[in-house]
């Protein structure tokens, strides 16, 4: 319940913010959390064009965002190893800047010859963090609890 009401706090204080700083925002399909069999779901904000969602999100500092953009990796990190595997690498976002993509490869394959300089689209949750933020979920999830996600690279949709 407070999850929710926080939510709802947070979108209407990013409404407010934007709007007297005449900042467009994209339309949100709900203002709060949706429940998929008693589970929350991410906020779903409209991807706009690209980096907009991700903009608004690291704006507002907002996280559990579900965004849809593309970018050029700028750097492939190592696996993280501890839990979850995760493919780690960091995109730059066209006209926002950059986010660390975790792309989890215990439930996803790999996303195969990914190089620095790669073009790729995305589609996760977005977490807020003072680096640019953190994108996750770009992967089906197995139970149906969760928005699935992706990545596209080399016309290649990995899920």
């Amino acid at each position: 319940m407070f999850r929710r009401i926080l939510l709802v706090v947070t979108a209407l204080g990013a409404l407010y913010w934007s709007l007297s700083r005449d900042v467009p925002v994209p339309p949100a399909t709900s203002s709060t959390a949706s429940s998929v069999s008693g589970v929350a779901t991410p906020l779903e904000a409209t991807p706009g064009t690209g980096g907009d969602a991700i903009r608004l999100a690291f704006q507002n500092q907002q996280s559990n965002v579900q965004v849809q953009a593309s970018g050029v990796v700028d750097k492939v990190l190592a696996d993280d190893s501890q839990g979850s595997r995760h493919q780690r690498f960091i995109v730059r976002v066209d006209d926002v800047g950059t986010v660390l993509i975790a792309h989890n490869i215990d439930l996803a394959p790999r996303v195969a010859s990914l190089s620095e300089g790669d073009r790729i689209e995305f589609y996760g949750e977005y977490e807020w963090n003072n680096k640019g933020g953190v994108v996750h979920w770009t992967h089906r999830d197995p139970a149906n609890r969760h928005v699935g996600g992706w990545i596209k690279h080399n016309g290649q949709l990995y899920q």
